[in-house]
């Protein structure tokens, strides 16, 4: 059963540091790790999906749960110690429009715990850079939403276009150094970034065959919303003032293609 004083303790740690990268939005928080106890971990296991296919083993978050202080308290020994490896990514194919098929990757269930809970410390601090604008993999943000804004500013503003475009292979091609150097611009926290390198380099099995890359990452992880998000933190912008037509840059972007809508 989960305890709920110490959820509170868990969202009370985390608003504090959003409140630092608040306050500082130069800082670069190097020592986010440490908070990753078993508490933190069990937090983590909470708030996932527990609905989500399992990994290779098989292993479900019901079945993992079935003894969780133990399996938590076993998994953290491991990640205190550095003994913690990350399984290869199941891939399996899913139908997309047009006869087309898109790879996603399954994880194990320990993954997924370690994961959100990375997700869940680098969201306390990036959450504070991104733009009211960008809806796409937030907490307490949707596509919905995005849809909503852009149907309220365009009756707002008289705005007559929408330009819908995505971005092709997004998720099979990103940099890993590029990655990791821009992490570091606001997150510089080492064991953070030991995790997010044995993710990187975990490898993809696909039926008996596994494959490693220098580049991309499956898609369906947990913290692809990072890999998104971070970009917007750069491209994204913000709603011009005094042009001729009235612009606005709404953002809820994956996958490829583009379109242009009239009204």
């Amino acid at each position: 059963m989960r305890d709920t004083q110490r959820s509170a303790i868990i969202s009370t740690q985390l608003r504090q540091i959003a409140e630092q990268a608040i306050e500082h939005p130069d800082r670069v928080f190097t020592a986010l790790i440490h908070r990753m106890d078993v508490d933190f971990l069990r937090e983590a296991y909470y708030r996932l999906r527990k609905d989500g296919a399992p990994g290779l083993s098989g292993v479900t978050a019901k079945d993992y749960g079935k003894e969780l202080e133990a399996n938590l308290a076993d998994l953290y020994e491991r990640l205190k110690r550095q003994r913690y490896v990350a399984a290869p990514i199941k891939r399996v194919w899913i139908d997309k429009d047009g006869g087309k098929q898109r790879p996603i990757g399954l994880l194990e269930i320990e993954d997924k715990i370690v994961q959100k809970a990375v997700s869940m410390l680098m969201g306390a601090v990036y959450e504070q850079d991104f733009y009211p604008f960008s809806y796409g993999f937030r907490e307490a943000h949707s596509a919905h939403q995005a849809i909503g804004e852009i149907r309220a500013q365009c009756m707002e503003h008289g705005i007559r276009w929408i330009y819908d475009a995505d971005i092709s292979g997004f998720f099979d091609n990103i940099d890993w150094n590029w990655l990791r150097t821009f992490i570091q611009q606001r997150i510089n926290d080492g064991g953070l970034l030991r995790l997010i390198g044995k993710w990187l380099n975990a490898g993809v099995m696909e039926g008996d065959q596994i494959t490693y890359s220098d580049r991309g990452t499956p898609q369906g992880r947990l913290w692809k919303a990072f890999h998104n998000e971070l970009l917007c933190i750069r491209w994204g912008r913000q709603p011009v003032v005094g042009e001729p037509v009235p612009a606005l840059y709404i953002r809820q972007m994956d996958g490829a293609g583009t379109s242009r809508h009239s009204f």
